[in-house]
């Protein structure tokens, strides 16, 4: 197995899990907070969802599926336009309202397809390029695919347990 086919595997995963998190929940459950500084189901989503966008669009020298698409337009966020989340407090949180989960499925689906597009014309030798030199060790595209994949794993998890508390707390 080649490591593009690891990472493909990987990106795959994310895609399972955020329509496992999504399936079902209307707009009181995406939108309810466990606590009141907690992240609802459809901020951790549209979070991992606008990283990955912004971090394999920059490493693979692509536009953002989030402007190019109009999913900024369709989602119509109080939030500066490039915006990933990254630092968000919870009055920032408060502000990722989506009328329907189909609306996150569906943004994550485009961005899983960029992402797709991008990581099968990879070779081995293509994951040793710098894509990023702010960092010591400078990010290498290797680094920075497991990096992503790590970090929306984790979201689409959080994201799995708010649903679960939200759920729990309706039952």
């Amino acid at each position: 197995m080649h490591a593009k086919d690891v990472l493909i595997d990987g990106y795959g995963r994310i895609r399972e899990e955020v329509h496992a998190a999504l399936d079902g929940l209307g707009p009181d459950g995406l939108h309810q907070r466990p606590a009141p500084a907690a992240n609802s189901v459809a901020w951790l989503v549209w979070h991992l969802t606008r990283v990955q966008d912004d971090h394999i669009a920059d490493a693979f020298g692509l536009d953002q599926v989030w402007l190019t698409q109009d999913w900024e337009k369709r989602f119509g966020l109080h939030l500066p336009r490039l915006d990933t989340g990254y630092g968000h407090g919870p009055s920032e949180v408060a502000k990722v309202r989506v009328a329907s989960a189909d609306l996150l499925s569906g943004y994550y689906d485009a961005v899983h397809e960029q992402t797709l597009g991008a990581l099968l014309g990879l070779a081995a030798k293509d994951l040793e390029r710098v894509v990023d030199e702010r960092w010591d060790p400078p990010v290498t595209l290797g680094v920075r695919l497991v990096s992503v994949l790590s970090d929306d794993l984790q979201h689409v998890g959080q994201a799995a347990y708010a649903r679960g508390l939200v759920q729990s707390a309706d039952a």
